[in-house]
Parts: C-alpha cells; sequence; structure tokens
C-alpha cells in the first residue's frame, strides 16, 4: 500500500485479516461449489430460489441505493425511518458495517485505480499474470492482504455523528445472524418443515450471502478492467452491461466516476437503472428528497469532452488515465 496522510488508515491485526480470509475469501466460493454439488441432478426447490430472490434484491437494493447512493454519496435525503431501513437492508447483505463501508469506498474514489486505492485490479501491473493477480485482489483478495483499512474518524465522520448509523453499526453482528435465520425461519415456516428450514439457509442463506458478494464486488474487479467508457474519468471506471444487470444498475460505473454524487448511474440509452427508479419512486412518495439528479448538458457535456479526448477509434474502449 502506498504511504498515505496520517490518519486516513488504521492497522488491522492478524486475527482480523484471517477472520475476512476465512469469512470474506474462502467461504463464499466454496459455497458455491457446495451449491452446484447439491444442485446436480436435482432440482432447488421453489420456495429456496422464492426466499433466495427476495433476499437478493433486499441485499442488492441495501448496498447500491442505502450503502453507496445515500450514505456514502448522499445522493439524496429521506426521512429517518428509510435512512435506517436502508442502512439495515445493506447490513442484511453481510458486507460489514456501514461506516466501514462507506470510509473504504470514499477513500477508493480519492485515489482510484492509483496508490491508496483500496482494491484496483491495476494494482500488479496490466498485462498477464499481473492483471489476474490484481483481478482476483479486487475481487476479494484485498480483504486478506490490505495490512491497513481505512479510518472510519477520517472518511466518515457525518455517519459517526449520526446515531441511528452508530446504532445500525452496533447492531451488525445480530443483523449478519438475521441475514442467515430469517429466510430459514420462513422456510421452515412456509414448508412446515425441518426440511425447509434447512434448504432454505442453504440457498437462501448461505448461497445468497456467496452470491451477492461475488456479484457486487465485480463492480470493484470486472467495471475497473473491462467494458466501455463514454465519459473522462480519471480512472478506468467503465461500463458493463451484465454487472448493471445483476446489480441493479451499479455497473454503469463510468458516469458513476464522473460524478460520483450523481442518483442516476445509467444515464445513457439502454442504460436501465433500477437503483435509480427505486430513489425516483420515492421521491415521488415524498420518502426522498433533494435527490441529485444528473442533467442532460451536463451528460452531454461530457460526453463530448471524452469524444474530443479519446484517441482515434477508441472512444467507448477502457484506457489509463
Amino acid at each position: 500500500m502506498a504511504d498515505l496522510p496520517m490518519g486516513e488508515t488504521v492497522r488491522v491485526s492478524a486475527a482480523r485479516r484471517h477472520s475476512y480470509l476465512i469469512v470474506l475469501v474462502v467461504l463464499p466460493p466454496a459455497v458455491l461449489v457446495a451449491a452446484v454439488a447439491a444442485a446436480w441432478g436435482r432440482a432447488v426447490g421453489p420456495l429456496d430460489v422464492a426466499l433466495a430472490a427476495a433476499l437478493y434484491t433486499v441485499n442488492i437494493f441495501g448496498i447500491s441505493v442505502g450503502y453507496h447512493r445515500l450514505l456514502t454519496h448522499r445522493s439524496f435525503r429521506c426521512p429517518r425511518p428509510v435512512r435506517v431501513a436502508f442502512a439495515l437492508a445493506g447490513g442484511l447483505a453481510l458486507q460489514g458495517p456501514v461506516t466501514l463501508w462507506a470510509a473504504e469506498h470514499r477513500r477508493h474514489h480519492k485515489y482510484s485505480d492509483r496508490p491508496g486505492d483500496p482494491h484496483s485490479p491495476w494494482a500488479y501491473g496490466d498485462t498477464g499474470l499481473a492483471l489476474l493477480r490484481g483481478l482476483l485482489h479486487a475481487q476479494a483478495g484485498w480483504f486478506y492482504s490490505a495490512r491497513r483499512r481505512s479510518s472510519r474518524e477520517h472518511w466518515v465522520p457525518d455517519l459517526l455523528a449520526d446515531p441511528d448509523i452508530r446504532r445500525v453499526d452496533a447492531a451488525y453482528p445480530a443483523t449478519a445472524a438475521a441475514s442467515f435465520l430469517l429466510p430459514a425461519a420462513a422456510g421452515g415456516l412456509l414448508s412446515w418443515s425441518w426440511a425447509g428450514f434447512w434448504t432454505a439457509l442453504f440457498w437462501a442463506g448461505l448461497v445468497r450471502y456467496a452470491i451477492v458478494h461475488h456479484v457486487t464486488w465485480s463492480v470493484n474487479s470486472v467495471a475497473h478492467c473491462f467494458g466501455d467508457r463514454a465519459f473522462p474519468a480519471r480512472d478506468r471506471s467503465s461500463n458493463v452491461r451484465w454487472v448493471a444487470l445483476l446489480t441493479f444498475g451499479e455497473g454503469w460505473h463510468n458516469w458513476h466516476h464522473v460524478e460520483p454524487t450523481s442518483a442516476r448511474h445509467g444515464v445513457l440509452k439502454g442504460q436501465a437503472d433500477p437503483s435509480a427508479a427505486l430513489i425516483r419512486l420515492l421521491e415521488r412518495l415524498g420518502w426522498a428528497h433533494d435527490v441529485r439528479w444528473p442533467s442532460q448538458s451536463r451528460i452531454d457535456a461530457q460526453a463530448s469532452r471524452h469524444r474530443a479526448s479519446a484517441p482515434a477509434g477508441r472512444h467507448g474502449s477502457p484506457r489509463p488515465p
């Protein structure tokens, strides 16, 4: 890691790093391998699929709208109950307390794809095995390899000053347990069987958790390495359609790095952004206000800048800053 200004990071103990290795690096792919083995030659029950889909939807909106656009970038404001609900929904995705998530993400934006970025896929080089190593680092490896994590006191003093967010942070262990127990309990009660409890725990709990992690982390890795660019970001953020589909709009990453506070990431024709649509719905219901919608003139101006600066024939391709 690059030498960063004093106070931006804090040291992580070896014990915590090893817990990250088990819970965040090793367990999700192990669960996915187990899921393939469990499903091989037999169908997954519709109740388990429905519960997994419901929790997946809550998790992705919790991360994309709650942790990311609302609490990290302050793209809109909302009443206290809505703010707390989004913070809890993000916590159910099991990506850590919101203050730590937001601190890491704000640091990522300051140093994006440069020394100091906690999870750039370009950390080890641009080609071959170095790039493969970088992709694995950006996807999950950085949780274990990082000797220092972002200081919450430095990066998110606004969130630490919010009593509701502090309570949500304090409740994170209970939220994490609920992420597994709620679908398991629902499966058991709806099927009225212990078998339903255990299969829901596996599919709607463990497998859903593993899929949510790697889908959202693909924004860090894939959407900083592949895809197309329509705007002049100073990093390698790009647009990847399948990532955007699975993350409800987060994969339209290029515009996000041009205008981080924008409530809408998919700003071009054909770029569906369900997270922005949810914010729009909340706004119409009176549950969101001061929404930072991008103006068409700003979008057009940034696109023109990119076309003017890009080498001939490469207007849409990722390139180094």
